[in-house]
């Protein structure tokens, strides 16, 4: 049995080799690939079923989520329909376009129970002549981030509130917010990432509140 932090390099080498693939369809550019982003699902049944919509809906190729996946949370109430046995199959159905890192709730049994490593503790995707270094947030986050070259973009969940602030040398810290239990008032949300832009999505609709272009 493979121990957990065997699980962490094919995480990071299955984001930087699907970032930079050509898409199957032909339909974009080279190095076009679409991203969702999710983040902060803790466990819902309901909300995992709206993020599998939403990625049908979208027609992303990859789907990067930012943690804290099955447990609520000793701080959290319990977001709807809290059932992390029916979340399982559903993320692990997403397993061959699923890219995980592991948030402060992610413990070892949560990788017994799902097919992709989920405890990463960040991964790296190039986005141009940037990097895009992506994590959780408990650790690495906008008054705590980690080295980054000028450009870079720090991406992370944890705060349940969607962001994107400035910082640094020309740097971006972004912020999905919460799939289940969105806070300050935020809709329950996702992001994307197509050709540079980010865009910030209401869950059940499509709807962009947001946009960001790097």
């Amino acid at each position: 049995m493979k121990s957990v932090s065997d699980l962490w390099e094919p995480c990071l080498t299955f984001c930087l080799r699907a970032f930079t693939m050509k898409s199957k369809t032909g339909q974009k550019g080279k190095d076009a690939m679409k991203w969702m982003i999710a983040s902060d699902l803790h466990g819902s049944a309901y909300y995992c079923k709206k993020m599998v919509e939403a990625f049908e809906r979208e027609g992303a190729d990859r789907l990067l989520m930012l943690g804290d996946l099955l447990y609520h949370g000793p701080r959290n109430d319990l977001p709807r329909d809290y059932a992390p046995k029916e979340v399982i199959p559903m993320l692990n159905g997403l397993k061959n376009k699923l890219c995980c890192v592991r948030g402060n709730c992610e413990a070892e049994v949560d990788q017994m129970v799902l097919d992709l490593p989920v405890m990463a503790d960040y991964c790296i995707l190039p986005a141009g002549e940037k990097l895009i270094y992506a994590t959780h947030g408990h650790i690495y986050n906008g008054k705590n981030p980690p080295p980054l070259a000028e450009g870079d973009i720090l991406l992370h969940g944890h705060t349940h509130v969607p962001a994107w602030t400035e910082f640094g040398q020309r740097n971006v810290c972004l912020n999905p917010g919460s799939l289940s239990i969105p806070k300050e008032n935020s809709p329950h949300s996702y992001m994307t990432l197509e050709e540079g832009l980010f865009r910030w999505k209401e869950l059940e609709s499509g709807e962009v509140y947001h946009e960001v272009k790097v």
